[in-house]
């Protein structure tokens, strides 16, 4: 850091007569009129703006001595004082206004702060600089507290730092340009962590902005208000060191992974209290051992980086580096994500870098150009969304945004970021049709500098926080989504498979009397099931906009409609790829998902409602304890088709494998409300294979048909293998098994 005294240091420089306040605070160096300047030798002038004071004194360091009266130059706030001094002058100034007396340090007097080297690291997307020196950031100079500020708009004509401590007026703290890096500084002595601010800008043409909030801002207003709110170090103290280090032993395409995604402003309300939302503490109290106890081994939280409409879920963000104020102070999300450690439980952000909203407060048109997004928009513009779109090539916008990623996994210490939307960023033509796009250089329609981004930020995020993951929602057949970057990949480590989701969806939400015509959608995702890292997704996007919830898309009455949704889930859990699935999923909540009220726990005191979610509470256990369902969850050697072409019946079964080729779980799944008696498959071993799961028991709110506990394999081949098992396949139920000695040793 630059040393705290600076100004101009030009010795015998004239004295400069500006004719308004606006032509010093339009010129991008204030510095050069304001703050101390020696304009003879032992003669210095004081020049400070201050619109609002009645009189302004400079006065000794004590803040007692008079020095030298100001003389008011215009009437819109500039004050003028001389004083003799052999050397630069320490100095304070007294401010009388109306009955208020207040000893305040000079802005102006202080050097610059961003070193040549901070500023140009701006420009670097491997580098933390961008949040660790732009935006707003305190500093004690021997005693002087107060903040350091720093914003990127290259092509303003004027930037000011405004809010509650200078009365929102621009005049008051014009700042610095710095030209090799077109960002703007200030050190403001004596404004306080929690005072709110903006800044206030002059664009290309003159034109004033609405103020804009700080783009690094770590906290925000709670919405509807949308000023950023000053910081200072965070007032917390991490204890979770033992899950960080196991996590970064960990490998995470081996290990168990399911997921409850989570909209924490519905999970639960306060009705009592005017339906609020619960604070992150409280939710770290509820949420937390709900989760545990249903044994997820992750939360994933619909987006949190603070956005100003509720009804975007998070989806448009604003001030990408501060958690939301709906639901607490910084230290409130901290404490969540430890406790969260502390259950053993792992927490995935859902991160948007695809796209931003065009609030005027926001980074649309921040300095009065199209700075963070195309100004074509055919490049720009999301005609869906109506948002804008990141200019992935400008070099200072790529690295704002991987230095976001880096920023929640190492200051939140957060265990993976969901990325939104990769398809749009991916294709220049997503969602366009012919003339509405630009070709890239090569003429093609992918869009080059989001690959290049998704890929440094992949890197980045893997580098910077061992054994945390990335998970790309990307619904195309782009190549090597989840395949490492130096062999051409995306980088990501898992891919949601959308597809796996919308066939069996369709499959499942069919009458059982017409399903075996649709027998390939169940059976179609295995085709490229270890193409990528996958990721089984039931996610809040199938229960909104009208598509109704799980339970409302299964067919037939109250009790087929839940042992359709129940063998679902044991079909799902016993496929390959790691589990996803929605809050009030886990209970089959019965309406489509309102973001503006708590689910439906009262469902709860229904027995199928409680029923399935014993279900999944043992399908996790089971998914977890067995490593054959999990360990080669992305790896065709853990997988083997017993039964795939029994439409008629609409029954599959297969195989899973761990790494040890002994570790065997066999699945069965029956989409039909026919039980099937004396059904046979074939298995590779001999012993006893235990009935783990049972979606028909009666625990469930099933039937309670079955094979009393397990089968032994007969020595009868069938299905190429040398053993057979005979089996009571119930009706609209899924069945796991697995073979007890190798069962019993991953419990």
């Amino acid at each position: 850091m630059a040393q705290r005294r600076g100004g101009s240091q030009s010795v015998k420089e004239r004295s400069v007569e500006p004719q308004s306040v606006a032509d010093i605070i339009v010129s991008g160096d204030p510095f050069s009129v304001l703050g101390p300047h020696e304009i003879l030798p032992g003669t210095w002038e004081v020049r400070a703006i201050i619109p609002h004071a009645d009189a302004v004194t400079v006065v000794a360091r004590d803040g007692q001595t008079a020095l030298a009266l100001m003389e008011k130059r215009f009437a819109d706030g500039l004050f003028v004082g001389t004083l003799n001094a052999s050397e630069r002058p320490d100095y304070r100034l007294k401010v009388e206004s109306h009955d208020h007396v207040e000893i305040r340090h000079d802005p102006y007097s202080f050097g610059t702060f961003l070193s040549h080297h901070d500023v140009t690291q701006f420009r670097d997307p491997g580098s933390d600089a961008i949040y660790r020196k732009l935006g707003a950031h305190h500093l004690d100079l021997g005693g002087i507290q107060g903040f350091l500020f720093a914003v990127w708009a290259p092509n303003a004509r004027r930037v000011s730092v405004v809010g509650e401590f200078n009365n929102w007026d621009g005049r008051c703290h014009p700042m610095r340009r710095r030209h090799e890096g077109g960002v703007w500084e200030l050190f403001i002595p004596d404004v306080m962590a929690g005072q709110r601010y903006k800044f206030e800008i002059i664009g290309l043409h003159g034109n004033l902005l609405a103020l804009k909030a700080d783009p690094l801002a770590f906290v925000a207003e709670h919405p509807p208000a949308t000023a950023s709110i000053l910081k200072g170090d965070p007032d917390f103290e991490w204890s979770d060191r033992e899950w960080m280090r196991a996590r970064a032993a960990q490998n995470q395409r081996k290990a168990p992974m399911s997921i409850y995604e989570c909209h924490l402003g519905s999970w639960a309300r306060v009705p009592e209290e005017g339906n609020r939302y619960l604070t992150y503490r409280e939710l770290a109290v509820r949420l937390i051992p709900y989760v545990k106890d249903l044994g997820f081994t992750h939360i994933e939280l619909l987006p949190i980086t603070e956005y100003p409409f509720d009804g975007s879920w998070g989806y448009q963000p604003i001030s990408l580096y501060a958690p939301t104020s709906r639901f607490g102070t910084p230290e409130d999300f901290a404490a969540f994500v430890e406790a969260a450690h502390a259950a053993g439980i792992g927490i995935i952000l859902d991160w948007v870098p695809a796209h931003f909203p065009n609030d005027p407060h926001g980074l649309s048109y921040f300095d009065g150009t199209h700075l963070y997004e195309h100004a074509d928009p055919r490049l720009g513009f999301h005609q869906d969304w109506g948002t804008y779109i990141y200019n992935y090539e400008r070099q200072e916008v790529a690295t704002f945004l991987v230095a976001n990623a880096r920023f929640w996994l190492e200051r939140y210490h957060l265990d993976g970021l969901r990325v939104d939307a990769v398809a749009s960023m991916l294709y220049l033509d997503y969602s366009r049709k012919p003339g509405e796009w630009i070709p890239n250089r090569y003429g093609g329609n992918e869009n080059l500098g989001a690959i290049d981004f998704l890929r440094r930020m992949n890197e980045v995020a893997y580098a910077s926080a061992p054994g945390a993951i990335t998970i790309a929602e990307e619904s195309t057949a782009w190549p090597g989504v989840s395949q490492p970057t130096y062999t051409g990949g995306l980088g990501f480590g898992f891919k949601w498979n959308m597809g796996w989701m919308h066939d069996t969806l369709r499959y499942i939400s069919k009458d059982p009397i017409f399903r075996r015509y649709h027998h390939h959608d169940l059976t179609f995702g295995l085709l490229y099931a270890f193409s990528e890292n996958f990721i089984l997704p039931l996610s809040h996007d199938e229960v909104v906009h009208g598509k109704g919830s799980l339970i409302g898309k299964m067919p037939g009455d109250q009790w087929q409609r839940f042992a359709n949704l129940r063998a679902y889930f044991g079909f799902m859990w016993g496929h390959p790829g790691k589990k996803l699935l929605f809050m009030g999923g886990e209970f089959a909540q019965e309406q489509e998902w309102n973001h503006d009220q708590s689910l439906d726990w009262h469902l709860l005191d229904d027995s199928y409602h409680k029923g399935v979610q014993a279900l999944i509470r043992d399908l996790n256990a089971a998914y977890r304890s067995i490593p054959a369902l999990h360990e080669r969850d992305c790896e065709w050697k853990g997988f083997e088709w017993i039964v795939s072409d029994d439409r008629d019946n609409s029954v599959v079964a297969w195989l899973r494998r761990g790494d040890d080729e002994n570790s065997i779980a066999v699945v069965i799944s029956n989409f039909t409300p026919v039980p099937r008696e004396d059904y046979r498959i074939g298995v590779p071993l001999p012993g006893f294979y235990r009935e783990i799961v049972n979606t028909d028991a009666s625990i469930y709110g099933g039937c309670n048909v079955g094979n009393l506990g397990g089968v032994s394999a007969e020595e009868t081949p069938s299905h190429g293998r040398p053993c057979s098992l005979c089996l009571t396949i119930p009706p609209l139920a899924t069945l796991i098994l697995g073979l007890e000695r190798t069962w019993q040793a991953g419990t």
